[in-house]
């Protein structure tokens, strides 16, 4: 017999003394007639399905610091630069949903940028389809956590070593770059068994800050709010994603960029296509603004000119029935004179509507 099952009569008669000592507490309270707190609570339906959804959904699994991977003889004595893991964009074209789409994991972890923020971003700064300058934000942000968590470390390690003075050069700089945090977080962050942990501490907001930029998705040209919630076969398994797709509302609120609508009259002239005719019910201006300007300034011609035709067989009309009945009042020199300020009135007007148009060019 092991020592285990020797001990195993006693381990039962400690749990069975425990046991009825809470019931025998419990009996105080009217147990086993009074059931305690309702097992749950009264949430609304739809609430609660939300809530079992969102616990159901997978976590972006990321690290810090990020796992490094040395792929060069470099990187093997100096490490690799860190790099953000963020959640891959899957882009992807078809016929019914168009050219802009694209779809996400879905994961409990991840953040989006507000509404108003995206579409400031979007509108103000013109930050649409390339999104390059906010990847690159991003990547900076990171590194910038990453040198600094560093720092901290190395004032944490330096602390300990009592025979050198950290406020003497160079180490100066190093405890005016970190130190400061004491002052904030020392009367919030209390001591265990007298050893100050405020750097640590503060090393792990740090890290939270870091990582959270890993789960951080942009969505241009789309808002965080029109991603669709749904299930996809992806590598043989069914998971859950968050699809934008169609005609990003941004686009339908306010003018797409000119730049957008000149790359796709000169170089994708299919994407235009597709998109005047999947939307040609919206009153949305797909064509670049030079080309809307020729195409007024040809229409607007072509209407005055029409207008001039008009006016020129009007006053011919008008000085044949005028010269006849001044003819037979014998009064020519008036009928030629008359006749030549309808002429020069009707190509001054002409003129003045050329010159307009010359200027809105």
């Amino acid at each position: 017999m092991s020592l285990d099952e020797k001990f195993i009569p006693v381990r039962t008669a400690v749990y069975e003394i425990i046991d009825n000592f809470f019931k025998t507490i419990a009996g105080l309270f009217g147990y086993p007639n009074n059931p305690g707190m309702p097992t749950f609570s009264d949430l609304p339906s739809e609430a609660y399905a939300r809530s079992k959804f969102l616990d159901s959904l997978p976590k972006h699994r990321t690290f810090w610091p990020p796992i490094q991977r040395p792929q060069t003889w470099f990187e093997m004595f100096f490490g690799p630069a860190p790099k953000v893991d963020a959640v891959p964009r899957y882009i992807y074209e078809n016929k019914e949903e168009g050219f802009y789409n694209f779809y996400i994991e879905n994961y409990k972890n991840i953040y989006f940028l507000p509404n108003w923020l995206s579409e400031f971003i979007q509108v103000r700064l013109h930050i649409c389809l390339d999104i390059t300058v906010l990847e690159t934000i991003r990547e900076v942000l990171f590194v910038g956590f990453m040198v600094y968590s560093q720092v901290v470390i190395l004032r944490i390690a330096l602390s300990w070593f009592i025979y050198i003075n950290p406020y003497t050069f160079p180490w100066c700089y190093l405890a005016a770059a970190v130190d400061w945090t004491e002052d904030v977080l020392q009367g919030m962050v209390p001591s265990i068994l007298g050893v100050n942990i405020t750097g640590s501490v503060f090393l792990g907001i740090i890290g939270v800050l870091a990582d959270s930029l890993n789960h951080l998705v942009f969505t241009m040209p789309f808002l965080p709010s029109e991603g669709e919630e749904t299930k996809l076969l992806i590598n043989q398994q069914l998971k859950d994603v968050l699809v934008f797709h169609y005609l990003p509302i941004l686009w339908y609120r306010y003018p797409i960029p000119n730049e957008i609508r000149e790359f796709w009259y000169k170089e994708r002239p299919d994407i235009l296509n597709y998109l005047e005719k999947a939307y040609k019910n919206l009153d949305i201006q797909f064509l670049p603004d030079n080309i809307i300007r020729q195409l007024n300034q040809e229409k607007l011609t072509a209407e005055l000119s029409s207008f001039s035709n008009s006016l020129m067989s009007q006053n011919s009309n008008l000085s044949h029935s005028i010269s006849s009945e001044i003819l037979s009042q014998n009064n020519l020199s008036k009928a030629d004179m008359f006749l030549t300020n309808i002429h020069f009135g009707n190509e001054e007007f002409y003129n003045l509507i050329l010159s307009h148009i010359e200027k809105l060019n």
